[in-house]
């Protein structure tokens, strides 16, 4: 378990919020930092990656990743994706966020994937790069014998290439890519920081998607789910306060 920060100024973390459903929800009180959020969908400014702080957390949104003209914020934020992970802010996308910062890089997302709407509680199998992996390797510990750990999922569109560079992390049966790290960001195709309320409004917005199975299926593994959310928050905030302790060289 990650203590609570004790010593010197508690690190800064700006979260970039998309949608208004799509918030920080759990993360608010999992990520042990001083958590700035920009509403880009009520139009407040993304900031430059020297502008952030500590640390940098792009929420998801019902937008694509190439949505521009829907949401006239997200060109800036690609750029900072790709500043802030080629200067050494600690980053992590979820879902949209996983999705822009690929596009960011150079990678590729398809919009609409052919596999379909991937929902509910999904799986998430680790590969051995996740092993020791600053942020995600004690995730990674958590997984049973196939190496999989339940996370909630809402989605239809998915990084189809990784940017050149790119760690591939994790998978799931319908889509390869649920987790890569690219210098210094993370990019989670899943949804840590997801209660079941929150899920329940991601799932009655879509048609095609069973509320009732997916509250359910989270009912039946709430405790694994939270381990792992919880988990994913903290590794990523102990190693926002590790990297912003590190001395700077001449």
């Amino acid at each position: 378990m990650t203590l609570p920060f004790s010593g010197g100024p508690r690190p800064v973390v700006t979260v970039i919020q998309s949608s208004p459903d799509v918030p920080l929800d759990r993360f608010g009180e999992w990520l042990d930092a001083d958590l700035r959020v920009v509403a880009a969908f009520a139009g407040e400014s993304v900031p430059a990656a020297g502008e952030v702080g500590d640390g940098l957390v792009v929420l998801g949104g019902h937008m694509s990743a190439y949505d521009d003209a829907t949401a006239p914020w997200l060109p800036a934020l690609r750029v900072l994706l790709a500043d802030a992970s080629a200067q050494g802010v600690p980053t992590l996308g979820i879902c949209l966020g996983a999705q822009l910062l690929a596009a960011a890089r150079g990678g590729r997302v398809q919009v609409a994937a052919p596999p379909g709407r991937e929902s509910g509680i999904v799986d998430v199998r680790w590969r051995p790069e996740a092993t020791g992996d600053a942020v995600v390797g004690d995730v990674a510990a958590l997984a049973d014998g196939r190496h999989s750990t339940p996370q909630p999922s809402m989605h239809a569109d998915a990084v189809v290439d990784l940017p050149r560079g790119a760690v591939w992390l994790a998978s799931s049966a319908m889509y390869p890519y649920q987790a890569f790290r690219i210098d210094s960001a993370w990019g989670v195709q899943f949804h840590p920081e997801a209660g079941a309320d929150t899920l329940r409004g991601w799932a009655d917005g879509h048609d095609d998607v069973d509320t009732e199975a997916v509250l359910s299926a989270y009912t039946a593994r709430q405790a694994e789910v939270e381990a792992v959310g919880r988990t994913l928050a903290e590794s990523f905030a102990a190693h926002v306060r590790a990297t912003a302790q590190e001395p700077v060289s001449a």
